[in-house]
């Protein structure tokens, strides 16, 4: 089953706050999105169910490789997308930050590449 863009933004959240923190909970999670902590813990239960984290008994939440290999592509997704934003056509940093967050779960494949390619060649 295809994972929903609320889901991918889990992901992405989880691994950026372990890069920042060394450890995540839901509370981290909850505080960095503006969300609820009983929202988070019910996204954190299906997250968990279907394969992406494992939850610690301290409750730290891991990502599963399954889960690194989803929130690796969606940051790559978003960081690419930003830089393309602000570096090519010279959108303003943090407009480019919040169009990349929508932008990156319905882009495609291929057009996603061709940016990639595009800010490869030209770096």
């Amino acid at each position: 089953m295809k994972l929903q863009e609320s889901g991918e933004n889990y992901l992405e959240t989880i691994l950026v706050l372990k890069k920042r923190l060394g450890y995540v909970r839901s509370i981290d999670v909850a505080t960095e999105l503006g969300f609820s902590k009983p929202s988070v813990s019910r996204a954190m239960g299906i997250l968990k169910t279907d394969g992406y984290i494992t939850i610690e008994a301290n409750g730290n939440i891991c990502l599963t490789d399954k889960g690194m290999e989803k929130a690796s592509s969606v940051y790559d997704r978003h960081v690419t997308i930003t830089r393309y934003l602000s570096e090519v056509l010279g959108v303003e940093l943090h407009t480019a930050e919040n169009d990349a967050c929508r932008i990156e779960h319905i882009i495609s494949q291929e057009t996603f590449e061709k940016i990639k390619m595009h800010l490869e060649k030209n770096s």
